[in-house]
């Protein structure tokens, strides 16, 4: 519970960071006086939140915000319990609610400065609707129908709707929470972010699973965060007491983990609203033709190139969708072939100056596990699009490994033949070997931060080159790097890179370990539809491994197909991605210690044994089947943004 619950309340916080909406009405003060607010905000001055964060004078901006945002996380969930819908509806209305609350704070008894809420809110249409965030979902119906399956909202509805006071069945919500949200995820992973569904989840426990709403005293500490001044009224001294410890033990935690989504959602929505008002700019004048950059590989596209080549990004061009971005098919006018990636959130960490010299830095690299990158283009010359950064690669003609290892054929479409136990051999070696080059081959070394099946992409010759070099992060000279933003892909995440913001070479071999395994097994690093209920395939191999049928995580058909002795070899790579996957980053190999033990030219160490990792290991129920999983690593990781030192 002393992991678990403060990420319960980080993702009702970040829900209201991002957007996730909610109720009722007041007229705005300071917004559009022609539109009202949907939110019903009365209870702002009675509810027994804590102020001190926030009182005059303000020592610390971001403990006030963290504050302000669970304050708000209240209406938005109450508005969603009243009307079903998650997001507000317009621009105006969410400027309407901010000028209100700002107005609800101001007035007595709170009496706190009226500057709070801009400060907080930079962007004030940030709460408004988005045509895309959680697969599609905006109202409570369709957030059911995408959970479609009536166990797993019982659980929900059952376990958030008792007295959320009580620390126990805090913990049982949270648990429902995660299951829920990891059905949203699997719906979501192809084509929005799905960091945002477990926000949605948290708001409709809040706002429709608690039988007692979001203005009681105890969903909103359990559920939003939200550190109380006083305990909420009870009908006993020991309902009393109840409350008081509850909010003793939980002040300090929420506090921590509400700090991460804060400063992440005011850098971001920030460095958004300079971008908007500086659309003239250009990287460096005349920008409508491309150019190559001096004494670097990487050319400067301009829109217009990129638009002809892909036919105006049409749909049919359309080869890739991913959290990060959309990728096209297009032909350049001297007739090359290339993959054009559009950056779906256009203000990089360090602005467009160190995005193009993360380009430069990667167009110079050149390996044959290496997807080439060919340039970029930072194009704000659209005021309807506003800001747009796109990364341009070398075409890989027969596509993604994720088409090739998972029974969907990865994007749903048909599927191509299967591997065979040589073409898979040679696919990890080559990923190995790219990520050797990457650590080890440039100085300083490089990470990746998001290797996955969809990232290694198979030329004509059908060898593997690594791609995606958009989130890549140079390293300190062999130190670890605490990033201020977590990038990369829930179930590929190591754990202390997901929780910590800790970034080291051991990283990248933690999401190799896990590609490893996806490859020898044909079962995806996240699967909800094991009749075991084991969600991470880290966990189903070691189990197998462990009771010493390590066979067993080789495809059957694989495992038919070579025979016993097909089978010892590739045993030695299951191990190996194991021991990549270790939960403890000091028994990782490193990368050039695992193409050696993958090749056969050092032995693989006898397995650590994998501490339960970071918390308590939560028990989930879904009819009769029983399983446990870690309440962190098997529930959905979020954008911690910007990092606790």
């Amino acid at each position: 519970m002393a992991i678990a619950a403060p990420l319960f309340r980080l993702a009702a916080a970040a829900a209201v960071v991002m957007g996730v909406v909610s109720p009722a009405v007041k007229a705005a003060g300071g917004g559009n006086s022609s539109t009202a607010c949907p939110l019903d905000l009365g209870y702002v001055r009675s509810f027994p939140w804590d102020t001190a964060p926030c009182m005059p004078p303000v020592a610390n901006q971001t403990a006030c915000c963290t504050t302000l945002l669970s304050v708000l996380g209240v209406g938005l969930a109450a508005r969603l319990r009243a009307t079903g819908h998650f997001r507000l509806p317009s621009a105006n209305a969410s400027a309407a609610c901010l000028g209100a609350f700002s107005d609800e704070l101001a007035s007595p008894p709170l009496s706190l400065q009226d500057t709070l809420v801009p400060a907080c809110w930079p962007v004030s249409s940030q709460l408004a609707i988005s045509p895309s965030y959680c697969a599609g979902v905006t109202t409570a119906k369709q957030y059911v129908a995408t959970v479609g399956n009536a166990a797993v909202l019982g659980s929900l509805n059952s376990s958030c709707g008792s007295d959320l006071a009580d620390l126990s069945l805090c913990s049982s919500c949270l648990a429902a929470a995660i299951d829920a949200s990891g059905r949203l995820v699997a719906a979501a992973a192809k084509g929005t972010n799905p960091q945002n569904c477990f926000y949605l989840t948290v708001l409709y426990a809040a706002g429709v699973s608690s039988s007692a709403g979001p203005t009681s005293p105890g969903t909103a500490n359990c559920a939003l965060g939200l550190a109380l001044s006083t305990p909420s009224s009870s009908s006993s001294p020991a309902s009393s007491s109840n409350h008081t410890n509850m909010a003793v033990a939980t002040a300090i935690p929420v506090a921590s983990a509400l700090l991460v989504s804060v400063i992440a959602a005011l850098l971001v929505w920030r460095r958004r609203q300079d971008s908007i008002r500086s659309k003239s700019r250009r990287l460096s004048g005349e920008r409508r033709l491309s150019r190559p950059r001096p004494n670097v590989g990487s050319v400067l596209f301009s829109l217009g190139e990129l638009a002809k080549a892909t036919c105006g990004f049409a749909e049919r061009n359309l080869i890739g969708r991913g959290g990060f971005g959309v990728v096209y098919r297009g032909v350049l006018d001297d007739g090359s072939v290339v993959a054009v990636k559009k950056m779906l959130d256009p203000d990089m960490e360090g602005g467009d100056e160190e995005f193009t010299n993360e380009v430069e830095i990667i167009s110079h690299l050149r390996h044959r596990n290496l997807v080439p990158l060919r340039g970029c283009c930072i194009s704000d010359d659209d005021a309807d699009e506003g800001k747009q950064m796109f990364l341009v690669y070398d075409y890989m003609p027969n596509g993604s490994l994720d088409h090739y290892i998972f029974k969907d054929g990865g994007d749903g479409g048909r599927r191509p033949p299967p591997l065979s136990w040589a073409q898979r051999r040679g696919v990890v070696l080559d990923v190995a070997r790219g990520l050797e080059y990457l650590h080890h081959g440039v100085k300083p070394g490089i990470y990746h931060r998001d290797i996955k099946a969809t990232n290694i992409l198979l030329g004509t010759d059908m060898r593997a080159r690594v791609a995606d070099f958009g989130l890549a992060r140079r390293s300190r000279e062999g130190q670890s790097h605490v990033t201020t933003r977590v990038a990369g892909t829930h179930g590929y995440l190591s754990p202390e890179y997901a929780l910590y913001g800790q970034l080291t070479e051991k990283s990248d071999v933690y999401s190799f370990g896990v590609l490893v395994l996806e490859v020898m097994s044909g079962r995806r690093a996240l699967d909800l539809s094991d009749p075991s209920g084991v969600v991470l395939i880290t966990d189903w191999a070691w189990a197998l491994v462990r009771a010493g049928r390590a066979a067993e995580v080789v495809a059957a058909a694989l495992r038919e197909r070579e025979g016993p002795a097909g089978v010892h070899a590739m045993e030695r790579f299951v191990l190996v991605g194991i021991l990549c996957a270790h939960v403890t980053v000091a028994c990782r190999p490193t990368m050039p210690e695992a193409l050696r033990m993958l090749e056969g030219d050092m032995d693989v160490p006898d397995l650590p044994e994998r501490p339960q990792p970071y918390g308590q290991r939560i028990a989930f129920d879904e009819g009769e089947a029983n399983f446990s999983a870690s309440s962190v690593l098997s529930g959905p990781f979020m954008d911690f943004g910007d990092m606790l030192r």
